[in-house]
């Protein structure tokens, strides 16, 4: 599968394009980038080709990769999708339901599949942990804490991000904890309650449609020593917590790729595929509509 990079940032540095290089049944073609002269610069350290016209890559690959900002990457995923891309997504989906409504709906009319990078759904532990608890049933609450220090610590290269200062943690992080959490408790009915706590961080309260109620709290600007991952479950079988998380981001969006190539081949949608990320940015377009009325 000839599959071409749109991005240039950090996380494209970082992540997407070591595990586009190293896929075994990837051909990493080119980058495209709004700024030319970085996709210069990243095409050049893997010697593929940059592309200044994003239709012309779209041309030449049978998918993407998109690590550009969610309001951008809704946009750029629904044009890929409507040239018969398949598409390897980042959360959110897009910063509105109407944008990743569109996004769904492309890659619906063209046949193509989709896999959104959910991190935790993408290491081993956490997946077979999640599919566990999902057999397992009976659960009766859960509280998931994911607390990160992005604008708290010294140099942290996602810090400068404007999309992530506007929105904060509840659309950053607050889509890791959702995908851990839908899986195994059902659907969400409602947000029934959202607030503000100390910076960027906010609580939720979830009614699911499986019968348990879950709390969130989501933050970017926690302390650096308060800064972790924790998510408890309990219920007729006890208590259980997600397993840490062992794999770095590389090897985790290698397995990404691994299912949108499975998807593509097979036709069957991945769990974690665009309409899934849709569902998750109906949830936090709920809570964000709950917080701006608790100001």
């Amino acid at each position: 599968m000839r599959i071409g990079l749109l991005g240039t940032g950090p996380w494209a540095k970082v992540a997407h394009a070591p595990a586009l290089n190293e896929h075994e049944e990837l051909d990493f073609t080119g980058v495209w980038g709004r700024r030319p002269e970085a996709a210069r610069e990243l095409a050049g350290a893997y010697g593929v080709r940059a592309y200044d016209d994003l239709d012309a890559l779209l041309a030449d690959v049978d998918a993407v990769a998109v690590a550009l900002p969610p309001q951008v990457q809704g946009e750029l995923a629904a044009r890929a999708a409507r040239a018969g891309c398949h598409l390897l997504l980042d959360k959110p989906l897009a910063l509105t339901v109407e944008q990743g409504r569109e996004v769904v709906a492309a890659a619906e009319r063209s046949q193509v599949a989709s896999v959104v990078f959910f991190t935790t759904r993408f290491q081993p532990e956490a997946e077979a942990w999640i599919t566990e608890q999902e057999r397992a049933g009976g659960w009766f609450t859960a509280r998931a804490e994911w607390l990160g220090a992005v604008f708290s610590a010294d140099d942290n290269p996602f810090a400068a991000s404007p999309w992530r200062q506007e929105k904060g943690a509840l659309w950053d992080v607050g889509p890791h904890a959702l995908s851990v959490l839908l899986p195994v408790l059902g659907d969400v009915r409602q947000v029934s309650a959202a607030a503000h706590g100390p910076g960027d961080t906010v609580h939720l309260v979830l009614d699911h449609t499986g019968g348990a109620s879950s709390t969130l709290t989501l933050s970017l600007t926690a302390p650096p020593a308060a800064a972790g991952t924790h998510v408890e479950l309990r219920g007729t079988t006890g208590v259980t917590s997600l397993p840490e998380a062992r794999q770095p981001a590389v090897p985790s969006l290698v397995r990404a790729a691994d299912a949108l190539v499975t998807a593509a081949r097979t036709g069957r949608p991945h769990a974690c595929d665009a309409a899934f990320a849709l569902r998750v940015t109906e949830i936090l377009e709920e809570a964000q509509e709950l917080l701006s009325g608790a100001r």
